[in-house]
């Protein structure tokens, strides 16, 4: 007997869920990072908010935790300066190393 499986009763993959503590964030981070793209970086940021508090988040950014949802959703272009202070709130530190040569 097959049973019916209808949209609305599957879970939605959330990343956020996954990212448990510093390491795995770095990780991830790293792999976004990896990959060169913009907008998936964007949203990286996104989950790891979410991972580490939404709330907490923007009283350390001074941010309004609806706005930080908006800039960093799927399609959203957050000024550098929103970004900046994003992850300067989240403890992480990205850092320029020269690239491979044959890279």
């Amino acid at each position: 007997m097959s049973k019916k499986i209808f949209l609305n009763e599957i879970a939605e993959f959330d990343v956020s869920d996954y990212l448990r503590d510093d390491e795995d964030i770095a990780e991830y981070l790293t792999q976004v990072l990896a990959e060169g793209d913009s907008n998936e970086l964007l949203r990286a940021i996104g989950y790891i908010a979410k991972a580490r508090g939404m709330t907490q988040l923007a009283k350390e950014t001074g941010l309004g935790r609806e706005s930080l949802y908006k800039s960093f959703r799927a399609g959203s272009k957050p000024q550098f300066e929103t970004v900046f202070k994003v992850l300067h709130g989240l403890n992480i530190n990205l850092k320029a190393i020269p690239k491979e040569v044959g890279t």
